[in-house]
C-alpha cells in the first residue's frame, strides 16, 4: 500500500514514518469503513486484541460487494497493524523502499498487515486474532 501523503521516501532500506509517529498512527487507525461495518454489527473496535476476535466472528456480508471488499480489506489490515503497534512492545509502522506500509517488530521482522487484511476480508484467512497471536509471540 503506497501512501503518498506520508511523504516521498527514496532510501533503499525503507523509511520510518514522519516526525509525528503518533499523528500518523492515529490517521492509520481511523479505518472508517471497517469501524462502520463493525458498529452496525454491535462490535466496538477499541484497538485491543479482543476486538480482533470480535471481528473474526462477524458475518462477512461485504464479500458480496466487489466494490467494498478491497477497501474493507485495506481497513482490516490497517486496524490489525494499529492493534499490533499499540499493544506489542517495539512494534512500529514503517514504509518499505517499495512504498509498502508494514509493521516492523522489535525483532526486525516486517509484517504485511494490509495484505493480511485483504486475505481476511476475501476469505476469512488468516483470522485477524490468530495472526495477532503469532505476531505478539515473536
Amino acid at each position: 500500500m503506497n501512501l503518498p501523503f506520508l511523504g516521498h521516501r527514496h532510501k533503499k532500506r525503507g523509511a520510518s514514518l514522519p516526525a509525528d509517529p503518533e499523528g500518523v498512527a492515529a490517521l492509520l487507525s481511523e479505518c472508517e469503513l471497517l469501524r462502520s461495518q463493525a458498529a452496525r454489527a454491535g462490535v466496538r473496535l477499541d484497538d485491543t486484541p479482543a476486538s480482533l476476535e470480535a471481528l473474526d466472528q462477524l458475518v462477512p456480508r461485504w464479500r458480496d460487494d466487489a466494490e467494498t471488499l478491497p477497501w474493507l480489506g485495506n481497513d482490516a489490515g490497517l486496524y490489525l497493524g494499529t492493534v499490533v503497534v499499540r499493544t506489542v512492545p517495539g512494534a512500529a509502522w514503517r514504509i518499505r523502499s517499495d512504498g509498502e506500509l508494514v509493521v516492523r517488530l522489535a525483532s526486525g521482522r516486517e509484517v504485511e498487515v494490509v495484505d493480511a487484511g485483504q486475505g481476511w476480508a476475501a476469505s476469512g484467512v488468516p483470522e485477524l486474532s490468530q495472526l495477532y497471536g503469532e505476531i505478539a509471540e515473536t
